[in-house]
């Protein structure tokens, strides 16, 4: 094996992980960076290269996050979870706006069980090695962030049509690393019969191929809600023509349905700040 091939098959989805972790992409490729250099001095041999990769980065996000600290971050209940050093990293200061608005109610511990299982799929093991727990522990942390990003943040209302909007200025600015961040592994792109005939891709599968898509796409979108979920349409004198339909899970986009049939474009009602209007 060739540890320079391996790393470099590795890198793009390290880059997100930390990315995710930290909120700077910036950041994040100076830690992927770090790791390559560990992996370099190591004169152990690797059985599981993906896995030790992925503590590395996410232990590395964490350092730099406590570095980050001024003064130690107060816990928030953790019944049930042993003492978690992890819980003391506070929030980077950097997460765009759109994805502090999900992860900001998280402490540290959960956010790295959230992020690392929910959008990479690591599984709970490789998770309670990185946090230093059981995992059962780890487990538990995904399930409490998953609840917590379910909610409304302090009474705004649910947090998708932030999701939403971030990925559509993603979209408009062509910001293919956020896109990335926005979209969930398995992210499904489908459209309706009548969306198809207008131009819409029938199907496109996977987080890669959809951020491409729309890539530098969605300019002429406005906001709206479709069905009451958060979603955006494009508009032609005045009419809707078709509605993008978009179903958010855990901070992330998980499906986007292109809709043009009369019954959709019925449902659809102009929105500003999340607001129906």
């Amino acid at each position: 094996m060739d540890p320079v091939v391996d790393f470099e098959r590795e890198r793009p989805r390290l880059t997100r992980i930390a990315a995710r972790v930290l909120g700077d992409p910036v950041e994040a490729e100076d830690v992927v960076q770090q790791a390559w250099m560990r992996l370099e001095r190591s004169d152990v041999a690797i059985a599981n290269l993906p896995g030790w990769l992925t503590t590395v980065v996410t232990r590395l996000c964490l350092d730099r996050l406590k570095a980050a600290v001024p003064a130690p971050h107060q816990p928030s209940d953790r019944a049930g979870v042993d003492t978690d050093p992890a819980d003391e990293v506070a929030l980077a200061g950097s997460v765009s706006a759109a994805m502090h608005v999900v992860l900001d109610r998280l402490t540290p511990a959960e956010r790295v069980a959230f992020v690392l299982h929910d959008s990479f799929t690591v599984d709970f093991p490789t998770i309670a090695g990185i946090l230093d727990c059981t995992p059962a522990a780890a487990r538990k942390l995904a399930s409490r962030a998953r609840s917590k990003v379910a909610e409304p943040p302090d009474g705004t209302g649910p947090v998708d049509w932030r999701v939403v909007d971030a990925f559509l200025a993603a979209a408009r600015s062509g910001e293919f690393s956020r896109l990335l961040e926005l979209l969930a592994p398995d992210v499904v792109v489908a459209g309706d019969p009548v969306a198809v005939d207008l131009g819409t891709p029938a199907r496109i599968e996977g987080r890669d191929e959809v951020a491409r898509f729309f890539d530098g796409a969605a300019a002429a979108a406005l906001p709206v809600f479709v069905h009451g979920r958060p979603g955006a349409a494009w508009f032609d004198r005045g009419a809707a023509r078709v509605a993008f339909d978009f179903r958010v899970s855990g901070g992330v986009v998980t499906r986007i349905d292109f809709r043009a049939e009369s019954e959709s474009l019925e449902s659809i009602s102009r929105r500003r700040d999340g607001a129906p209007r």
